[in-house]
């Protein structure tokens, strides 16, 4: 470990403003634009004023349960009364990646001693994929067990076990609360952070035990350190009852499958850091493997044993992990980013390296990191105008209308999102109408869908449309859809950058109001068209 005072990037006054650097791009959004964000924003309005207007709990059935997905669902109960919804979830969201810079140089001073400069190639990760994907239960619980798992290292440091034991009892459960996966990966973290210090409490002893390291004495240790190190992480065991009571309940669905995806596990890889520019994300993260590829080969740079093995764990839990985990879908691509980073903040150059070496790297560390912050800001800015239009659009539907909105993409897989696939139900949060954009999967999440007479159009993944049909996808055509939504459950019909339309599939349908990514058209004429059958010869 370094001795002497500390260099300017590792004063606490600049690691504090690295981390909270990590607010920037998010600040101007009202509402920020990440991908499955505003139909999480829906569900919040039911769930804070659904007694107060009872229409959407005709449409919709809101249940509190005991689920490992509850996060922002909890935070924005205090919150949303004091600052209203909106900015409540903004204050949450800002926090996320906040908490995930913070957590990594935390980790980073626990085990280096210092903040090594490598440390701040890890900060961009903050905005990785999964949270750019709107994960927030996801990414704040990840945040959360960075930050909790420094303080496991800190109290371990310290030897103060018994206050360790204490605070993580409580905490692993509220994690668990937030999300399973912050809690599983913070087990991960522990478990590996104990097992090092098993094995070289271990070593320290060898001398006085056998005098040599035999190869069964070596052997029988590893095994005594996999146990010693499951002992100790006893407080963060609670929960895995409270696993065994959400997932044995009734009504419980969603399915895992999906193992074993190579090529999905390939792409999810290069996607580390995917937002809005193909290119410049894919060299920020050739980048990235390029430094950890060179950690493991130049003699000037060392891994730390205890991330460098909590980074292969993660590895190997990403390798077994299916795409589909109790019917969440992208579960092992939400771990890239966070195993990636624990990798980097594992890297530290070793303490010969001269001064002025050790700055450049640093330097080169920060500015890889301010880089990054400016384009996610213009990024997000460029997302947010199309956001505005949509708000816009939204002012133009009644209260408590009923809309049938359809969102165009296309079925190949496009590196920048239009991040409106969701935005939808942004009608729900300030319009207090029904959409059709929301999840509906009994014990996934407090609210599923009732309203019977949208039929299949009555919830995710019914807003997204193409122009044809996309192989291996639920996803209609355009026209299908159009032609086949039961005009008696709607009010209104919202063309939101949808694929070219014959006007046949328009009939009845009279336009109100058009901007330059969007149409919105009342229902004048509920007589059902003749529908559309799909390839198997039913109705789509």
């Amino acid at each position: 470990m370094e001795t002497g005072a500390p260099r300017w990037w590792q004063t606490r006054w600049f690691v504090a403003l690295a981390a909270l650097a990590a607010a920037i791009p998010l600040l101007w959004p009202s509402v920020p634009p990440l991908i499955d964000l505003p139909g999480h924003m829906g569900r919040y309005r039911v769930q804070i004023d659904g007694d107060r207007f009872p229409h959407l709990l005709q449409w919709f059935d809101f249940r509190w349960q005991l689920i490992g997905n509850l996060g922002v669902d909890l935070l924005i109960v205090p919150l949303a009364p004091l600052v209203g919804l909106e900015f409540a979830v903004k204050l949450v969201v800002i926090a996320i990646p906040v908490s995930t810079a913070a957590g990594l140089l935390w980790i980073a001073r626990e085990v280096h001693g210092r903040v090594p400069g490598t440390a701040y190639f890890a900060l961009p990760l903050a905005y990785g994929f999964p949270f750019q994907f709107g994960f927030v239960n996801f990414a704040l619980s990840m945040g959360i067990a960075l930050l909790l798992f420094a303080l496991w290292l800190r109290l371990g440091r310290l030897h103060r076990v018994g206050l360790r034991a204490a605070v993580f009892l409580p905490a692993s459960c509220l994690l668990w609360l937030c999300h399973t996966f912050g809690w599983g990966v913070l087990g991960v973290l522990a478990f590996a952070g104990e097992m090092v210090r098993a094995q070289d409490a271990r070593r320290a002893a060898l001398p006085t035990v056998t005098g040599y390291a035999s190869p069964s004495y070596d052997l029988v240790g590893w095994a005594m350190s996999w146990v010693r190190a499951g002992l100790r992480c006893w407080p963060l065991m609670p929960p895995f009852a409270l696993m065994i009571l959400w997932r044995s309940g009734e009504h419980v669905t969603g399915r895992t499958i999906d193992w074993f995806n190579w090529p999905a596990k390939y792409n999810y890889l290069a996607m580390v850091l995917r937002d809005r520019w193909m290119a410049w994300d894919l060299a920020c993260a050739t980048l990235l493997f390029v430094l950890l590829f060179r950690g493991v080969r130049d003699d000037r740079v060392t891994y730390s044993r205890m991330l460098g093995l909590s980074a292969l764990f993660l590895g190997a839990i990403y390798i077994l992990l299916p795409r589909v985990v109790f019917g969440s879908a992208y579960a092992d691509m939400r771990l890239i980013p966070f195993a990636v980073a624990i990798a980097v903040i594992g890297l530290r150059y070793r303490p010969e390296l001269s001064p002025v070496k050790g700055a450049i790297i640093a330097a080169a560390g920060v500015a890889f990191y301010g880089a990054r912050l400016a384009v996610t800001t213009w990024s997000f800015l460029l997302y947010d105008r199309s956001y505005s239009q949509a708000l816009a659009m939204i002012d133009r539907v009644p209260e408590g209308a009923r809309v049938v909105s359809f969102v165009g993409r296309r079925c190949a897989d496009d590196w920048a999102y239009s991040r409106l696939e969701h935005v939808p139900a942004l009608l729900m949060e300030r319009r207090l109408a029904y959409t059709n954009d929301q999840w509906s999967m009994a014990g996934a999440q407090l609210l599923t869908a009732r309203y019977r007479p949208a039929g299949r159009f009555a919830h995710d993944p019914s807003q997204v449309v193409t122009f044809a049909k996309c192989r291996g996808e639920w996803w209609r055509p355009v026209g299908v859809a159009l032609n086949n939504f039961p005009r008696n459950a709607f009010d209104y019909v919202w063309l939101v950058r949808a694929p070219r339309v014959d006007p046949a599939h328009l009939r009845g349908l009279t336009p109100i109001a058009r901007d330059a990514q969007s149409v919105l058209y009342r229902v004048t004429d509920r007589t059902q068209p003749t529908p559309i059958l799909n390839r198997r010869g039913g109705t789509a």
